[in-house]
């Protein structure tokens, strides 16, 4: 049964991976849902099934999040379609894994502007309203890797890391607005990002997890889901881990 019909979550690299699991679940939770997406998939149809099931409307938009002037622009248009923003999932992200020695500036600018900037960009145009308002949650999708780090993935890592310290200070500027601002990391989760590891690396990571699996997208969906809802109202600040309980 959907928990809310009038609220409004906007999701950013929403049509495949962990966002289209976030969408998939934001809509049963009888959200209205607008996601963005840079690299179209085949999930447009069945998003669209989805939200005539639980009654509630969605869209869904081209949008490169490191285009401040079109993010804004974005952001405008989902709230004439859908209706005033409560939640704000950054969620959209890219990886170019080298060993720094081999990284070169474009791979380095790309993941950095794509997956920081980008979560600077929605979150900047999101949240004048949300302090206004006085009410609004902000997830935004970190990764273990930004707080452990890991090998050949610098830029990835540096990205990430960035948004846990990003969101923190958030949640510390806007929590007496009324606004709440978490973090959720993943670990390794199996998505269309982790078909292309190597099944030798891919069986050397399942090892050191103490669960003894990869991840699903759901799972990080209903983290994000509960930091997102009233559920979690007095948590702001926090790095919620999806990870299986993979150490350092």
């Amino acid at each position: 049964m959907a928990e809310n019909t009038s609220r409004v979550a906007v999701v950013t690299g929403g049509s495949r991976g962990i966002g289209r699991a976030v969408v998939e679940r934001l809509l049963a939770d009888g959200y209205h849902v607008g996601y963005c997406f840079q690299t179209a998939s085949d999930a447009a149809a069945d998003i669209e099934r989805l939200a005539e099931e639980h009654g509630v409307r969605v869209s869904a938009t081209r949008v490169d999040v490191t285009d401040e002037a079109a993010v804004r622009a974005y952001l405008r248009q989902t709230e004439d379609t859908l209706g005033p923003i409560d939640v704000l999932v950054s969620n959209a992200g890219v990886i170019r894994d080298a060993p720094l020695l081999r990284m070169q500036a474009e791979d380095w600018n790309t993941v950095i502007e794509t997956n920081l900037t980008g979560t600077y960009n929605v979150c900047r145009a999101a949240i004048f309203e949300f302090m206004k308002r006085g009410t609004g949650s902000i997830v935004t999708i970190s990764s273990v890797t930004g707080v452990y780090g890991n090998a050949a993935q610098t830029n990835y890592a540096a990205s990430k890391a960035g948004i846990i310290g990003f969101t923190k200070s958030l949640a510390k500027e806007v929590g007496r607005f009324g606004v709440r601002a978490n973090v959720v990391a993943p670990g390794f989760i199996a998505t269309d990002m982790t078909d292309s590891v190597s099944e030798a690396v891919r069986d050397r990571t399942v090892k050191k997890i103490p669960v003894g699996r990869l991840g699903t997208a759901q799972e990080v969906a209903e983290a994000v889901a509960f930091l997102a809802s009233p559920r979690s109202s007095y948590i702001t600040g926090h790095v919620l881990h999806v990870d299986g309980g993979i150490p350092d």
